[in-house]
């Protein structure tokens, strides 16, 4: 296994529309099992692979306490969503050092694949609706700040571009 590179906001690559993964084999396998050492490294509740750089309909998530309860979803599909919506604080790997408040659907169900191929459904309510809402719009080439207002967007842009050129220079 492997750590993987996390993509930081404003990365245009994190606007990448996913394709759908075509076959489920080893290289998705070892995707996964890399991902999932990647999240659970940086401390994340999930991870799409756009963040890594691979744009294919893929994401891990592990919103359990005891951080042991990895779920793979491959290819999902959202077949029901709730009226009902929440308000809730979100980060993200890809914004490192940031939160804001995005509206998500307090439930939705979604079908997907799992790293085996087998197709199954999630009825997802809480942490985990929001966990799958966020990283499936990763998917979609949006990341959650688009959400925020203009101005807390532009800020958060400002202050992590500021932060990379820091990081070269230092590195340089």
């Amino acid at each position: 296994m492997a750590l993987l590179n996390i993509l930081t906001y404003p990365d245009p690559r994190l606007n990448k529309v996913a394709k759908p993964v075509a076959q489920i084999d080893e290289r998705i396998r070892t995707l996964v099992a890399d991902m999932l050492e990647t999240m659970y490294e940086a401390k994340g509740v999930g991870l799409a692979a756009t963040q890594v750089d691979v744009h294919e309909r893929l994401l891990v998530m592990d919103v359990s306490d005891e951080r042991n309860e990895p779920l793979v979803v491959i290819n999902p599909r959202v077949v029901w969503k709730s009226d009902e919506i929440v308000l809730g604080d979100e980060g993200c790997l890809s914004v490192p050092g940031f939160s804001g408040d995005v509206e998500r659907y307090a439930e939705i169900h979604i079908e997907c694949e799992n790293e085996r191929g087998d197709t199954y459904k999630i009825e997802a309510t809480e942490l985990l609706a929001v966990c799958i809402q966020h990283e499936m719009d990763h998917l979609m080439g949006k990341v959650y700040v688009e959400y925020l207002s203009p101005l807390k967007r532009g800020r958060i842009k400002t202050k992590l571009l500021k932060e990379a050129k820091e990081a070269e220079r230092d590195a340089a």
